[in-house]
């Protein structure tokens, strides 16, 4: 028995006809893109809900929308958010459903809500910015000092940005002859990649960061709806932490960034950032001319009241010195009486003390001659006890070799003469073993 079937052509054919038939309608629906790109004047999405606790994805599905309709989308959602469709983004689409024989399900998009995802775009702005401040690093550009001689730029631009070739100019030709120095460290500044490549370029820096004064962050002619990559929280910690100052220079005047409002100073284009850094030295150098002066005029002034007071001294100086030169005399006769009058004090203190000496003397003498006479007496008597003769009248006897006594009988050999000393007389004799 033959079981009945059907192609899949046939099968999917029928799921259409289901489809168009049971869900004719449009719906708005909130999604998140996970996929964003556009193919041949169409765009391609892929859409994910996420667990609101555990992100994890609960629902996927692909949404595509026609050429036809996203020529006019785009402009307007572009120009409403000034932000670029792109993964990550919630949105609000109007869909409806479409199966197709060969490509199977997706829904089609025939509108998008601008409101909505600028609702949570600005809802993400706000949560880093919260962050940001919950860390206290918000406002630590802000506390930087500027360096009054600003002069060496390190700048992260798009090499071939029209905007940083201005930013150059502008610096180079400033009218007062400023001499600035800049450095580019490129960087993708439009499109995706911005985040990761601003934050390479300040690494490498940072790395050599006592070459430079402050850094300036510029964009020339980029797309209004690509601001978005200056709006994220990885690269608002690097620039907020970062210990140079930062200058920023990459929107136009109602587009204010994170990036903007973590850095020390923010202006709309890179010729206002050259600018900015050619109104800081001109603001110096007034300070400094000022300075100047006031410290001519206060040297003039100082000089003057002292031209005046040494003209008084002068005039004063005769009769101060008749006056110093008394006082001097007086003081001099005062010490020359006192002097004198010491002087005679100390002669006759000296002359008491000699008078003392002089009687003690013969006493001191008396006693040190009849302490040495003591000590000589004690000197002969211990002489005499040793004395060798008195040795020999004992009984003993000295040995003798060349006229050195012999304490040692192994400095003689045989044959030696030797002398043996007695109370009375000498004895010769020869070493024989």
């Amino acid at each position: 028995m033959s079981k009945k079937s059907v192609t899949l052509y046939e099968l999917n054919s029928l799921i259409k006809e289901v489809i168009e038939s049971e869900i004719p309608d449009e719906y708005w629906v909130e999604a998140e893109l996970s996929e964003c790109r556009e193919n041949r004047g169409h765009c391609y999405m892929e859409l994910i809900q996420k667990d609101e606790r555990t992100a994890t994805p609960i629902a996927k599905a692909s949404a595509k929308c026609w050429a036809s309709k996203w020529l006019v989308i785009r402009p307007y959602f572009e120009r409403t958010t000034r932000q670029r469709l792109s993964a990550g983004m919630k949105v609000l689409l109007k869909v409806y459903a479409q199966f197709h024989e060969a490509y199977g399900f997706s829904w089609i998009v025939t509108d998008i809500d601008p409101t909505y995802t600028m609702g949570d775009m600005a809802r993400k702005r706000q949560e880093i910015i919260r962050q940001l401040k919950a860390e206290g690093v918000f406002d630590l550009q802000k506390e930087l000092p500027m360096p009054l001689f600003c002069q060496r730029i390190a700048v992260i631009s798009s090499e071939t940005a029209a905007g940083y070739g201005d930013f150059c100019n502008q610096l180079s030709d400033n009218p007062y002859g400023f001499q600035f120095k800049t450095w580019l460290f490129p960087a993708i500044m439009q499109g995706e990649g911005i985040e990761k490549s601003i934050i390479e370029a300040l690494n490498r820096i940072n790395a050599i960061c006592d070459d430079f004064d402050a850094v300036a962050i510029i964009r020339g002619g980029g797309a209004t709806s690509d601001m978005s990559g200056f709006d994220t929280l990885a690269l608002a910690e690097n620039v907020a932490n970062f210990p140079l100052p930062i200058i920023t220079g990459i929107g136009h005047e109602r587009d204010e960034s994170v990036l903007d409002m973590v850095s020390h100073t923010r202006v709309k284009t890179p010729t206002a950032a050259a600018t900015f850094l050619i109104s800081h030295l001109k603001e110096v150098l007034d300070v400094v001319n000022h300075a100047q002066d006031l410290i001519a005029r206060y040297a003039q002034q100082k000089l003057s009241i002292l031209n005046a007071q040494l003209s008084t001294l002068s005039e004063m100086i005769p009769r101060l010195f008749s006056v110093v030169k008394t006082r001097q005399e007086a003081k001099l006769e005062s010490l020359q009486s006192r002097m004198i009058s010491e002087i005679q004090q100390k002669i006759v203190g000296h002359q008491s003390r000699l008078e003392g000496f002089e009687q003690r003397i013969p006493i001191l003498l008396e006693r040190k001659l009849l302490s040495e006479r003591h000590r000589l007496e004690m000197m002969t008597e211990k002489v005499k006890s040793l004395d060798p003769t008195l040795l020999l009248q004992r009984g003993y006897s000295i040995t003798l070799k060349d006229g050195k006594a012999v304490r040692d009988a192994a400095i003689l050999k045989e044959n030696d003469i030797i002398e043996t000393r007695l109370s009375k007389g000498t004895i010769r004799s020869k070493v024989t073993k």
